[in-house]
């Protein structure tokens, strides 16, 4: 699949500075707002951008290297979640009602049969990912049946008048994949990749670190970012990375999320370069390796929680401020519409 991201291009960049600039504050004192209502006045390519129709997507999975000890949870914790999400009693469910956000709940690949439960969206590619302890994670089919699928999910919210869409997800195992993806894409390395995810223990980190160490033994580094992705990915990272892209290519604000949204993210920059510019990332989040992740993607988070819930929560919480930086932008009154002296 190919994502036709365009650059962001320039010609209203003067003018939002301007417009920015000329704001009754000293030069600079919005902080963060200001490189934030710049980066969303240039993705919408106007001096007076809008947020419409927000929506947060959690895309939910299993996996196979699950199953081995890397987790303080077992696999079935995933499909229970799943339905506290669909019965509005997760923390993701609470803040995107706060925010008036719209989520969706997107079976991407869990290990449990939901029949035609309400408001699920089946997108399930198998009921889970092999192990990749002795083998890749998932087909190549599959993993481009989970880009698409996340790609075409996303067009359909676009729909609706949705510019700005956030990401989370929910899989038991799923920082074992994210800190794969992140050691084998940056070259950080693997000891730094890894932390407590749901909550181990030192012993259990150990652990956990022996048993990626052994799978990237067993499957080296793929020498494409497909491969990588179909090696040591899950569904539900695989389909948020093609939602991502597609999101990217019809030119929505891109909000990131913790850890594991980040590791897609990651891997959504290797098929294209330039989704970046469409990215916010929302939070910074207390699991080990997503600083260092940041970092090599020269990315400056919003918030600092000492959150690492996943489910797309940073992305909530830090929506009010992106809100704000619209806000300044076109209702704060300039000098001269306010009559005060610029200096």
């Amino acid at each position: 699949m190919n994502w036709n991201i365009q650059p962001l291009k320039k010609e209203v960049k003067k003018s939002l500075q301007h417009k920015i600039d000329t704001k009754t504050k000293p030069l600079g004192a919005l902080g963060q707002l200001e490189t934030l209502a710049l980066q969303i006045g240039l993705i919408q390519q106007t001096i007076s951008p809008k947020l419409t129709e927000p929506h947060l997507i959690v895309f939910a999975a299993d996996h196979g290297i699950a199953t081995s000890g890397v987790s303080a949870y077992p696999q079935e914790v995933t499909h229970q979640m799943v339905l506290n999400f669909l019965a509005g009693g997760a923390a993701i469910n609470v803040f995107a009602a706060q925010h008036n956000i719209t989520l969706k709940v997107v079976d991407a690949g869990v290990n449990h049969s939901f029949k035609n439960i309400r408001g699920l969206v089946n997108a399930k590619v198998a009921f889970g990912t092999e192990s990749f302890l002795n083998g890749p994670a998932m087909t190549m089919a599959q993993c481009k049946q989970a880009l698409a699928k996340g790609s075409d999910l996303v067009e359909e919210i676009a729909k609706t008048g949705c510019n700005v869409i956030g990401f989370g997800e929910m899989g038991i195992g799923n920082t074992s994949s994210a800190s794969m993806l992140m050691h084998v894409v940056t070259g950080i390395p693997l000891q730094e990749c890894i932390g407590a995810g749901t909550g181990l223990n030192s012993q259990g980190l150990k652990q956990k670190y022996e048993i990626l160490s052994s799978a990237l033994s067993a499957n080296g580094k793929p020498n494409n970012t497909h491969s990588t992705l179909a090696t040591y990915g899950g569904f539900e990272i695989a389909m948020m990375c093609g939602a991502m892209l597609k999101a990217a290519e019809l030119n929505m604000l891109v909000l990131v999320d913790g850890f594991i949204a980040t590791s897609a993210f990651l891997m959504a920059t290797e098929f294209n370069a330039s989704a970046k510019e469409y990215a916010i990332f929302c939070h910074k989040s207390d699991e080990k390796g997503h600083a260092l992740l940041l970092e090599f993607l020269e990315a400056n988070p919003l918030l600092d929680l000492q959150m690492r819930l996943g489910e797309g929560t940073g992305c909530a919480m830090a929506y009010p401020i992106i809100q704000s930086a619209v806000n300044f932008l076109n209702e704060m009154a300039s000098f001269e519409s306010a009559g005060v002296s610029d200096k």
